[in-house]
């Protein structure tokens, strides 16, 4: 099994995790930007691929290469790349759909699907507390969906605007598959290796989608493109080591910064100004995923004190 060397300084690793998040936040920003007029297919594509050379800059100065180019479990990264390079496909092309802090409250249905796919397909057992998260969590995307699903009838824009809640809540479903995959592989895969797999992955499998209109980018287009290539590492970069310096269970909360992030940037670079309903839903799945991240990290915390005391002292 692999071990990967953490050390516990939580203030940095609070620090690289909030400098994370605003570099997926920018780079979700620029995806708005060409998502009209670039295929989502492609749009992965040059986030993939242009990811992989800092990843790659990353493991050489972490002296981590060896690490990161070992697996022993191919189809295991072919799936999880699969099911993750379908939920970007997915999440990007909302962002062409729908405001910015929608595409982000949406967004965080994942980790409220994850605790659901964990019990479906890892066998983990799933109690009163966490079941009553989850679903006021999926209470919270209800709320920011249903202006979409009853504007159905108002024409184009409602269908459109509709077709964009669907899209981001299926790109949230394989975001949390992904996650499933993930925690098979972190058995026998180090995190150097997961991440470096992903991006190769999905660079590969985001050229499925070329024959269905991808198009030649100008060159501010391709300019943007690349950026977010550049960004999307760069953000990998900075999340994979922030969970070197802190547990999960601390840096994870700091996640939903993006919402107050995500509200300015589309304010402010959008002109997109978020309902009550949008608003509200955010704080009920933020509100769910912060009581889940707190109930994990009591749970660890119970069973690392069960280990100690069944240790043998003396």
């Amino acid at each position: 099994m692999p071990t990967d060397a953490r050390v516990n300084l939580p203030l940095k690793g609070i620090g690289l995790k909030l400098a994370s998040v605003v570099v997926f936040v920018v780079m979700a920003a620029l995806i708005k930007i060409v998502a009209n007029h670039v295929p989502a297919g492609e749009t992965v594509f040059f986030r993939s691929l242009f990811a992989a050379p800092v990843i790659l800059v990353w493991l050489i100065a972490t002296r981590t290469v060896k690490a990161g180019l070992t697996t022993g479990d191919f189809l295991g990264h072919f799936w999880r790349g699969l099911a993750g390079t379908t939920a970007m496909g997915f999440s990007f092309a909302g962002y062409g759909l729908l405001p910015l802090p929608e595409v982000t409250a949406l967004g965080y249905a994942a980790p409220l699907l994850t605790v659901i796919f964990a019990a479906m397909f890892l066998g983990e057992e799933v109690r009163g507390f966490r079941i009553f998260c989850v679903a006021l969590g999926m209470a919270g995307v209800l709320v920011v969906m249903s202006p979409r699903l009853t504007a159905l009838s108002s024409g184009d824009v409602g269908a459109r605007e509709a077709l964009g809640a669907m899209v981001v809540l299926i790109g949230a479903v394989f975001a949390a598959l992904a996650q499933v995959f993930v925690r098979r592989l972190v058995s026998t895969e180090s995190t150097s290796a997961i991440v470096f797999y992903f991006s190769l992955n999905s660079a590969l499998l985001a050229l499925v989608t070329l024959p269905f209109g991808w198009v030649w980018p100008d060159f501010w287009t391709a300019v943007i493109l690349i950026s977010c290539g550049l960004l999307g590492g760069v953000g990998q970069v900075l999340l994979t080591s922030s969970y070197r310096y802190a547990d999960a269970s601390v840096v994870a909360p700091f996640d939903y910064a993006s919402m107050l992030l995500a509200l300015g940037v589309g304010y402010f670079g959008f002109d997109e100004v978020p309902t009550q309903m949008v608003l509200l839903g955010a704080v009920l799945v933020i509100v769910a995923g912060i009581l889940i991240i707190w109930r994990e990290r009591k749970l660890g915390l119970e069973r690392a004190g069960q280990r100690r005391s069944m240790t043998p002292q003396g």
